[in-house]
């Protein structure tokens, strides 16, 4: 197994994980850009957004409720966050295992 995320998902690569159920895990990223940034990954390898099927639907859904669940446990729901995904070499992606990023905890302007 080569993929981070996967490693980390298996714990053999330690991480600050806040959150893990049998389909996703939250963990923080290593170099935040905000003072909330945690990272969720389904535990299942899925390379990016577009190699994603009509069988991980339920966890994608189940990503994102987890996503809003973080969010206020974290202390950003009222004020503001911004869930977001790279995908692919021109989107900024740069480990490929599926993963959003969970940012706030301060204004975030750009990209409407």
């Amino acid at each position: 197994m080569e993929c981070i995320f996967c490693k980390i998902a298996a714990r053999e690569i330690p991480a600050k994980i806040v959150y893990e159920d049998e389909r996703v895990m939250a963990f923080h990223d290593i170099n935040p850009v905000a003072p909330v940034h945690v990272l969720l990954i389904p535990k299942k390898h899925i390379p990016d957004l577009t190699a994603i099927t009509a069988e991980d639907a339920g966890t994608i859904g189940h990503l994102h409720l987890v996503a809003v669940k973080l969010a206020t446990e974290l202390g950003v729901a009222d004020s503001g966050f911004r869930v977001l995904n790279n995908c692919k070499a021109d989107g900024g992606q740069m480990v490929y295992h599926l993963h959003f990023h969970l940012i706030g905890g301060r204004p975030l302007r750009g990209m409407a």
